[in-house]
């Protein structure tokens, strides 16, 4: 009677959940119709916005319809679709850092108008970080968000010299590091793992190469690079804190053309051009380190070292027709690491099919067949056995979204998306075994894999109120399912199992059902200024077991469960933005407030590793953030960059720790400050500089100590109740142009990274002083000052 009753309740929620979505999408619905102003003589012009050079789509340009004085962008497709009525109209079509073209049309039809822009051929230190029109800032209805441009990697000195999108990001505010060199970062105040990154819609697990130093992006795939901290469009989803969308180049329609650089441990090469001249084309980049070779060279001791990641992107593209074309793209990489007998290995895989196709001149399609893997391994030799340990994660991903240009007034953006989650968890295995050890008896080992179903819906729409507010506003439904076989347990205060149940293969065993609003609005001051606020909230059903400070290697992510609810989150944010001079320079201010719920933490002592009974040690808590963030960036002109600040308060409380106070979570970082400066000394001479302060990491330090059986242990108090050092360094940097021509291009950068020698503390560890018995601090710095070159081309 139990189980029917529980069906039947199951069955009256899914009814009221359904019933609800219909009725928000009736609203909706009603609201765009009058608001459309829709006439028997509307037609439509639209069309894609390419680079003439290479035949790429120019994600997020405009177009801007002089008679009515409003502006269009298009899609991440590079997709656009205006409505009007019958009648001339002048179209300016621009992007940043290339020509504006204008087209005239007498719009007495339907018309389907294609257009390439000229490329400005503006030197280098011309481009920052925005590839939009120059006053996208002000008029989008985006709040919160970031747009990167990703040729800005090749100004900023970064370390090693490596360009590096996901370590140029984190100079802006609202985003900060999450260790010293490291591509990992937070957001707001969210953790490292609440951040999702996307490439070619295809989500990247760890983004780290090297234990962090390096991002497995390789700047010269990219095409676009767009960051939400704030205001997520309800396309987006499964992560708390951020969006970063990335999408790499499809390659050149038009030429074949390679590009590269050769610097101190890596070097690169990408390939781009035609299959078939404006039907098809394909772009192959590469790149591999080589810093073991370099230690071998020079340290002979390490003779058996073997160190070092490589990249491997591919991406191709079909014109079948004016309306159809499919892409296809994968990314594989991994970091490979051995020293005598142990090793070490990591990677990921991503593999994206689309096919965009265009049903008419309102309606544009995408759909999208997804495969991502991320998986790590490591195998030491143990008295003659070799032994492994392997662990992972994978993702098949199927989503369909569609674009309805409505109107003039009203864009609708509207799909759904489902995703089989397979997380293989930890296993041991024997991969050699010593037959002459008989005493040591060692078998194969392996906790359960779990499996779960993620499915979401989402509408939305962009909605144009007179000629000053625009208001984005939508919504997002997922379900979650756990799925067997998988046997799931209670347990009592001192986490011993008390009760099990198995479930078969294939049996959904536990949903949550979340519904997650978004909305924007844009108050349009004048023709330089704007008011804009945002609300969203979003829903977290994966967790990352670690207790590293940023993504290691051996993260364990597992599933939300009856134990480990999904975490949720509620963000407001409200700003102003306004540009001066022409548009020349922009400031914004931002103020936002997030509520965390679910947030997850272990027990004093939890074991992680190897532990089937590790949801049982999890702690369920709440956290907020808080703070502002200020930018004032230039962006034209021989001297270009950035102020930034951010202002941030981030805590966290459990029950089971401290007995639920409030306590500073390890990113709470209360000044954060980037100052970034690019200055074009000659035509072929740039120099740029960047300097970086924020408040160091809230820890835990020893408070004192105390012998049991002769046995040190450390006392400690509160949690995070101490601060690391503040963290502060200056980068600088060269480019000098060598030859800049239609047929080759070079340049060679200098940069110094960490130029005054600051030693930041990277960890501080404590010890007892064997003659004195005073317990002493050690600091660990990894960096001092680091030197690069590197030789950059294209041909």
């Amino acid at each position: 009677m139990c189980l029917i009753f529980k069906k039947m309740m199951l069955s009256l929620y899914v009814f009221q959940f359904t019933n609800f979505i219909m009725k928000i999408l009736k609203i909706i619905i009603i609201s765009i119709f009058f608001s459309s102003g829709l006439i028997a003589q509307n037609y439509s012009v639209s069309g894609y916005i390419r680079d003439n050079d290479s035949g790429e789509e120019l994600l997020y340009s405009t177009v801007y319809v002089e008679e009515i004085n409003k502006g269009f962008s298009t899609n991440q497709y590079g997709f656009y679709s205006i409505t009007l009525p019958k009648g001339d109209y002048t179209l300016v079509y621009s992007f940043m850092g290339f020509h504006n073209q204008v087209e005239k049309i007498n719009l007495n039809k339907n018309q389907n108008l294609n257009v390439s822009l000229i490329n400005s051929d503006q030197d280098i230190g011309e481009v920052i970080v925005t590839g939009q029109n120059s006053d996208h800032n002000v008029k989008s209805s985006e709040v919160s968000t970031i747009d990167l441009n990703v040729k800005e990697a090749r100004l900023i000195p970064i370390l090693f010299g490596e360009q590096d999108v996901l370590k140029t990001i984190q100079l802006m505010p609202g985003v900060s590091p999450a260790s010293e060199g490291s591509s990992g970062f937070y957001v707001r105040g969210g953790n490292s793992d609440q951040n999702l990154i996307l490439l070619d819609e295809a989500p990247v697990y760890n983004a780290s190469h090297l234990l962090g130093f390096f991002s497995v992006f390789n700047s010269d795939a990219l095409n676009d690079m767009k960051m939400y901290k704030g205001g997520i469009p309800a396309r987006y989803g499964g992560r708390l804190s951020s969006v970063t969308d990335i999408r790499m180049k499809n390659g050149n329609l038009k030429r074949w053309e390679a590009a590269g650089g050769i610097g101190l441990i890596s070097s690169r090469l990408t390939v781009e051009g035609p299959i078939i001249k404006d039907k098809a084309s394909l772009m192959v980049s590469g790149r591999r380190t080589y810093a073991d070779i370099l230690v071998k060279n020079f340290k002979k001791e390490y003779s058996d070292l073997t160190l070092y990641f490589y990249d491997l992107n591919i991406k191709t593209n079909f014109v079948l027709s004016p309306k159809d074309r499919i892409y296809l793209s994968g990314y594989f990489g991994r970091d490979v690491f051995g020293l005598e007998a142990f090793g070490f290995d990591w990677g990921n895989k991503t593999a994206t099919l689309r096919w965009n196709h265009i049903f008419n001149n309102k309606l544009f399609m995408n759909t999208t067949a997804i495969y991502s893997d991320f998986d790590y391994g490591f195998q030491v030799e143990f008295n003659k056995n070799v032994i492994g340990f392997s662990a992972g994660v994978y993702d098949y991903n199927l989503k369909q979204d569609f674009t309805w240009f409505l109107s003039p007034q009203n864009s609708v953006k509207f799909g759904w998306q489902s995703i089989y989650h397979n997380f293989k968890p930890m296993s041991f295995e024997v991969l050699e075994k010593n037959p002459e050890d008989t005493l040591n008896s060692i078998n194969d080992t392996s906790l359960v894999a779990q499996y779960a179903l993620e499915s979401s819906f989402y509408i939305s729409n962009e909605q144009k109120i007179g000629d000053r507010i625009t208001i984005l506003y939508g919504t997002r439904f997922n379900i979650f399912n756990n799925i067997g076989p998988f046997e799931t347990k209670t347990y009592d205060e001192n986490n011993q199992v008390v009760t099990s149940v198995l479930h078969k293969e294939n049996e959904f065993y536990y949903t949550h059902f979340n519904w997650e609003p978004r909305i924007n609005a844009t108050f349009l001051v004048n023709e330089t200024t704007s008011f804009k606020a945002s609300y969203n909230r979003t829903v977290q059903h994966l967790h990352l077991l670690s207790n590293s400070t940023s993504s290691s290697p051996t993260d364990l992510w597992m599933p939300s469960s009856e134990y480990v609810k999904p975490e949720k989150g509620d963000q407001w944010a409200v700003g102003v933005f306004k540009n001066f001079f022409d548009n020349k320079f922009e400031l914004s201010v931002e103020g936002f407030y997030r509520q965390l719920y679910n947030q997850v933490d272990f027990e004093d002592g939890a074991q992680v590793m190897f532990n089937p009974d590790v949801e049982a040690e999890i702690v369920l808590g709440k956290g907020r953030a808080y703070g502002a963030e200020f930018l004032l960036r230039k962006k034209a002109g021989k001297l270009t960059g950035w102020l930034s600040y951010t202002l941030l308060k981030s805590e966290r409380s459990f029950d089971e720790i401290q007995n639920g106070e409030w306590f500073s979570a390890r990113q709470d970082r209360t000044h954060d400050i980037s100052v970034v400066v690019t200055y074009q000394i000659l035509p072929k001479l740039n120099f740029s500089t960047s300097w970086v302060y924020y408040t160091g990491d809230a820890v835990t330090f020893p408070a004192g100590k105390y012998y049991i059986d002769g046995v040190l242990i450390n006392l400690y108090t509160n949690r995070n109740a101490d601060r690391m050092p503040d963290y502060h360094r200056l980068d600088f940097g060269l480019t000098w142009i060598i030859k800049d021509s239609d047929k080759f291009y070079s340049d060679l950068g200098i940069s110094v990274y960490n130029a005054y020698n600051r030693k930041n503390a990277y960890t501080i560890t404590f010890s007892e002083n064997g003659q004195t018995g005073q317990t002493e601090a050690e600091r660990l710095a990894l960096f001092g000052a680091v030197p690069s070159i590197s030789w950059n081309f294209r041909f």
